[in-house]
């Protein structure tokens, strides 16, 4: 696939807006947890449709490079997905033992992070997770977002701002472990994107590793 847009002013503003749009949703979302009648999981889902659509909307091309994607590699692209969100698994695993070892806060950070699933039912949790969020989140983020930042400047710029915009964004949680986590995993999405260039890669690990981690195995 290849890099969607030019290094022109309009390429530039895209990703500025898009930038800015994805930081008002998500530190609205942190530091409020609840618009309304949409709780955390309802409203983070809405961000991400906002967003996605958006992206579309945007970015004409954005389409067929993701029907390109599903046309090619896709057993070899599913299977590094379930791959690398099991090695992700496994790097937090690792990190959450040292984590409670050194850190004083560690323990009541990750506890206020699956507080944020209390009282919700795991279906629904699970369903936002596997049909929006997960996926919503890698379209966004790597398929959009770090994209056309790459194609406006370069592949590897658009590797550091897009993984340093979602580590930002969980700033505004005050959840020091959240924002450690987020800074891995948008590091690790990051890097799987700009090596294998594949949404659908990206999307099946962070579905993955999101479910495992927030119902079938959490820590």
């Amino acid at each position: 696939m290849g890099l969607s847009g030019g290094g022109s002013g309009a390429g530039h503003r895209i990703v500025g807006l898009a930038g800015l749009l994805a930081t008002v949703l998500f530190i609205a979302l942190f530091r409020l947890e609840r618009l309304g009648p949409l709780d955390f999981w309802a409203w983070l889902a809405l961000n991400i449709v906002i967003l996605v659509v958006l992206g579309f909307a945007f970015d004409r091309g954005y389409g067929r490079r993701l029907k390109e994607d599903l046309g090619t590699g896709l057993v070899r692209k599913l299977a590094i997905g379930i791959a690398s969100a099991a090695a992700l698994y496994a790097v937090f695993a690792v990190g959450r033992l040292v984590a409670l070892r050194i850190l004083p806060f560690a323990a009541s950070g990750i506890s206020s992070v699956y507080a944020l699933k209390a009282g919700v039912p795991a279906l629904r949790v699970v369903l936002l997770i596997g049909l929006v969020i997960g996926p919503g989140e890698e379209l966004f983020w790597r398929g959009f977002f770090q994209e056309r930042a790459a194609a406006t400047t370069n592949p590897a710029f658009g590797f550091a701002l897009a993984a340093l915009l979602y580590t930002a964004v969980h700033l505004a949680s005050g959840n020091v472990m959240l924002v450690l986590s987020a800074a891995v995993c948008g590091v690790f999405w990051g890097w799987l994107y700009f090596r294998f260039r594949s949404p659908v890669l990206n999307v099946v690990s962070h579905t993955l590793w999101d479910l495992a981690v927030f119902v079938f195995f959490p820590f």
